[in-house]
């Protein structure tokens, strides 16, 4: 698969096979599947506000990363990799954690999650639309499948669709920016480097976050409790920085578009936490969503690309 930018060079070391993609995107989803239920405990209580929680913890990754980049002596991104770094930091670093802890303060933990699942389905097509990259229509058919389980089990999930249609605008919203900054990062990361990719896109987006983030302390200032403080330490460090170090990994080894159907493992896992975690009830609706999400993940990446 080929990236249409003649303007950009490749720098990053060869990638291994199509197998090791599957492991670097399910321990990147691993990573990510506590996100949703340790923003929701973070901004519980009005202990951190929705948008502390997530443009903060991007703030305090942007540190990790200029450190990192700084130690490590990279060079700069050339040209129009900018651009694209810009993509990667207005969809992963700004769009997708400020409009998810601003959800979180109306609806579950599960609920959101659930949502979320849509968000391999975007990412495919985000795929597909940025490459060349064309999958034929068993697997187009396994990922409809899967995108309609869950939208209709999140619905379920919410109590109905009244429910749904209230508080999910700013999930799906989350999920598009989401899609645009995995696709443009995978890519990306095949010229640059999985963390360098994420470095640079956290460092670029620093100024905003570290103005916003610096608003909402002064407007409203942080009243967490020590465990509150755990969970955001865990979303700044894991969620916001090092779990991408897989996740791009993943998806510049590729094909991106299967790798990105790992995401639908993702609510499973996260449901779980959230019972764990928040007391959420595991319902036999939620089992069997659950298994219907984790039965179309397998199917899409066991598909095979049409060239």
């Amino acid at each position: 698969m080929r990236v249409n930018d003649s303007a950009t060079h490749t720098t990053a070391p060869p990638l291994p096979s199509f197998g090791s993609g599957l492991r670097w995107g399910l321990l990147g989803v691993a990573a990510f599947s506590l996100t949703v239920p340790l923003t929701r405990l973070a901004v519980a209580d009005e202990g951190l506000t929705p948008l502390f929680a997530g443009a903060g913890r991007a703030v305090v990754a942007a540190l990790l990363a200029a450190a990192a980049l700084a130690l490590t002596r990279q060079a700069l991104p050339r040209g129009r990799q900018w651009l694209r770094v810009a993509v990667v930091s207005a969809g992963v670093v700004i769009g997708f954690p400020v409009l998810t802890s601003l959800a979180l303060t109306t609806t579950s933990a599960s609920h959101s999650a659930v949502v979320i699942a849509l968000l391999p389905a975007a990412t495919a097509t985000a795929v597909v639309l940025r490459t060349r990259e064309r999958p034929g229509p068993l697997f187009w058919g396994t990922v409809a499948l899967g995108a309609v389980a869950a939208l209709g089990f999140s619905i379920l999930s919410g109590g109905g669709a009244l429910g749904a249609l209230a508080f999910d605008p700013l999930l799906f919203g989350a999920v598009l920016a989401a899609a645009a900054g995995y696709a443009e990062g995978g890519l990306l990361s095949r010229e640059l480097g999985a963390w360098q990719t994420i470095s640079w896109a956290l460092v670029l987006a620093s100024p905003v976050m570290v103005a916003l983030t610096a608003w909402t302390a002064v407007h409203e200032p942080p009243t967490a409790s020590p465990t509150q403080w755990a969970a955001f330490a865990y979303l700044a460090v894991v969620s916001m920085y090092l779990g991408f170090f897989a996740w791009y990994r993943g998806l510049a080894i590729g094909p991106p578009a299967r790798v990105a159907q790992i995401q639908l493992t993702q609510p499973v896992m996260t449901v779980g936490w959230a019972a764990l975690l928040l007391g959420e009830a595991l319902t036999p609706r939620v089992v069997l969503g659950g298994a219907a999400v984790l039965l179309c993940a397998t199917l899409a990446v066991r598909t095979r690309s049409r060239s």
